[in-house]
């Protein structure tokens, strides 16, 4: 009834409507991939394992409805197209799950079964992770995902570092121009903008003040010391 040798033999190397060929790069030297767009696919590669159409006997994990469902296909039913696959539900719960894909498949080949359990892993992390979205969107808290431009990132950085390397550059320019007023170099003050003339100048006025309130203080102590002294001679006179 069927020749799986001789399908895959026509498929291969004749026509077929799910497969797919995608050159890598350009030139002489093509390295080129062919991919099966076939529903029931496991893999999606076209290879002689994986193709549904040359395997009497193939199994598949479908998701359907935020459902997963195992279809198995023997050679008992080539006869019938229409039940040609078996449909059979599969649990919520992945412990559950992987136990009836090791009840239905223990007679299948262990490569199928492998990929199976891989399909079955995969497409129930991403229905958990599609519930978790529907359920923070029905409590208000839309998830939002921002695009990440890399381009604008790096551009960013480098602005950044020419911002901190120019306000380096101008603190020192300041810097340098209020010692050099404070020498005495331009002599007449010339027409510098106000607003760094006037931090400049009130530096050096708080600079002036702090050095005042500290030759107060010594001359404070020394006039305290100087009565001190003289207070601890009266005494030995008196005595």
């Amino acid at each position: 009834m069927q020749h799986d040798e001789m399908i895959w033999q026509v498929i291969n190397h004749q026509f077929c409507s799910y497969k797919s060929t995608i050159t890598k790069s350009k030139g002489a030297n093509k390295d080129k991939k062919q991919f099966c767009k076939h529903p029931y696919s496991t893999t999606g590669l076209c290879n002689r394992s994986s193709c549904p159409l040359a395997n009497s006997k193939y199994a598949t994990i479908r998701e359907e409805n935020g459902r997963m469902h195992l279809y198995i296909k023997t050679v008992e039913r080539a006869h019938s197209p229409k039940n040609l696959w078996e449909k059979i539900y599969l649990s919520r719960n992945y412990a559950k799950a992987l136990a009836q894909l090791d009840e239905h498949l223990q007679y299948f080949p262990k490569a199928q079964i492998h990929r199976n359990k891989q399909r079955l892993t995969k497409i129930h992390q991403y229905l958990l992770r599609m519930r978790k979205l529907k359920l923070r969107q029905i409590n208000g808290t839309k998830s939002v995902k921002a695009r990440v431009h890399r381009k604008v990132e790096v551009r960013e950085e480098r602005r950044e570092k020419k911002a901190l390397v120019a306000a380096k550059i101008e603190n020192s320019i300041e810097k340098e121009l209020v010692e050099r007023l404070a020498r005495g170099t331009y002599g007449d003050i010339y027409n510098f903008p106000e607003v760094p003339y006037q931090k400049a100048l009130e530096e050096v006025e708080k600079q002036g003040e702090e050095e005042l309130e500290v030759e107060s203080e010594e001359e404070l102590e020394v006039r305290f010391v100087a009565s001190l002294c003289c207070f601890v001679a009266f005494m030995f006179d008196c005595y």
